[in-house]
């Protein structure tokens, strides 16, 4: 296992999990696991049901605590000693499976309240789109690559476009961090390419890890994959490498 104090020393990291645990009932959902993630990396998690993918993602966002280990965010600043919404502010976005768009909200609406709730409450009592507010939301749209929609309520979205829309709304607070679950799930061929090409896209300027079983997805993403199996990373590589493990093979792929 690598030292905290080495890596900092030698690379800088975005996201840094250090023989992290944590147990439910005598269950250990995330066993020793450690991950080490770089500024601007694109990183996809696979691994069976049950591996310990959303429990990773709940203890990085301040959910839950570790029984032990390490979570560092930026090289330095400790994870565990923050809660749910102090870590969002740090820079921390989870975009989860199911899309939470306000379904009778326009598009630009729903960006707009985004960009509102990055702010504290008296703040929000008083928000008023300023230019550089517009400006951001504007940008936003064009990543996103729903300008021709911005006007459209979010219900009348089709499934995809509503998953790039909540990628945006976390874009709006510009976080370092994203964390995506399983975004690819029910879309259709074509959604799932724009999807692809968006998350590429995006990282660079942050960093972005997606949780992910579609395999054709993940092949598309063309980038470092991590293999989860009961709470531990059991293999790591691009993709054709991980494919190539027996292990993985036998525990996730092979079944």
């Amino acid at each position: 296992m690598v030292e905290l104090s080495n890596v900092s020393l030698t690379e800088k990291s975005i996201l840094y999990l250090n023989g992290v645990t944590k147990s439910f009932d005598g269950f250990k959902a995330i066993n020793s696991l450690s991950l080490f993630i770089k500024p601007g990396e694109l990183r996809a998690i696979i691994g069976p049901n049950g591996a310990g993918k959303t429990t990773m993602m709940d203890l990085i966002t301040g959910k839950l605590k570790p029984d032990s280990g390490e979570i560092f965010f930026r090289n330095d600043i400790d994870l565990t000693q923050y809660d749910e919404a102090d870590i969002a502010n740090l820079g921390i976005g989870r975009k989860f499976q199911k899309p939470t768009v306000i379904e009778s909200l326009t598009l630009f609406e729903n960006l707009e309240l985004a960009l509102q709730g990055k702010r504290g409450v008296f703040e929000s009592l008083l928000f008023r789109l300023d230019l550089a507010g517009r400006t951001r939301i504007d940008e936003v749209i064009e990543i996103v690559g729903l300008q021709a929609k911005r006007q459209q309520l979010a219900g009348s979205l089709a499934h995809g476009e509503k998953q790039r829309l909540e990628i945006g709304m976390l874009l709006v607070q510009q976080p370092e961090l994203l964390l995506i679950d399983e975004p690819a799930a029910g879309m259709t061929d074509e959604e799932t390419a724009q999807l692809s090409e968006l998350l590429k896209k995006i990282s660079g300027e942050r960093s972005v890890i997606v949780v992910e079983h579609d395999m054709e997805f993940i092949r598309m993403l063309d980038t470092q994959v991590t293999v989860l199996h009961e709470g531990s990373v059991l293999a790591s590589g691009r993709l054709e490498q991980v494919k190539q493990n027996e292990r993985v093979v036998e525990v996730y792929l092979g079944r």
